[in-house]
C-alpha cells in the first residue's frame, strides 16, 4: 500500500546541498560559451526537488509522482545533469 514516512538523512543532505550549491555557484548551470544550460539545470532541479521531498519523509500517494520524486529518479537525475556538465565542460568521465 503506502510505505511509513520517516526522514531519509542523506536525501535530504542532497536536496539542500543542491539548493544551495546551485544558488551560490549558479555559473554550474551555463555552458562554456556562458549560456544557459537549461537541460543541466532541469536535471539538478529535479534532483534537488526528489531529495527534498523524500528527505523530509513524503511520500506521494499516485505512482507518478511517487515515481518521479523517488529516489532511484533522484540518483538517475542526478548522474544525468552531472555526465551532461562534464560532457559539456570536456571532463572526462
Amino acid at each position: 500500500m503506502s510505505e511509513p514516512a520517516r526522514t531519509r538523512p542523506l536525501a535530504l543532505l542532497l536536496g539542500v546541498g543542491l539548493m544551495l550549491g546551485i544558488s551560490l555557484q549558479p555559473q554550474w548551470l551555463t555552458t562554456p560559451e556562458g549560456l544557459a544550460d537549461h537541460p543541466a539545470a532541469m536535471l539538478l532541479m529535479w534532483a534537488m526537488s526528489a531529495g527534498l521531498v523524500r528527505g523530509v519523509g513524503f511520500v506521494p500517494q499516485h505512482w507518478l509522482p511517487r515515481w518521479l520524486l523517488g529516489l532511484p529518479a533522484m540518483a538517475l537525475a542526478l548522474l544525468a545533469a552531472l555526465w551532461r556538465m562534464a560532457s559539456l565542460h570536456g571532463l572526462a568521465i
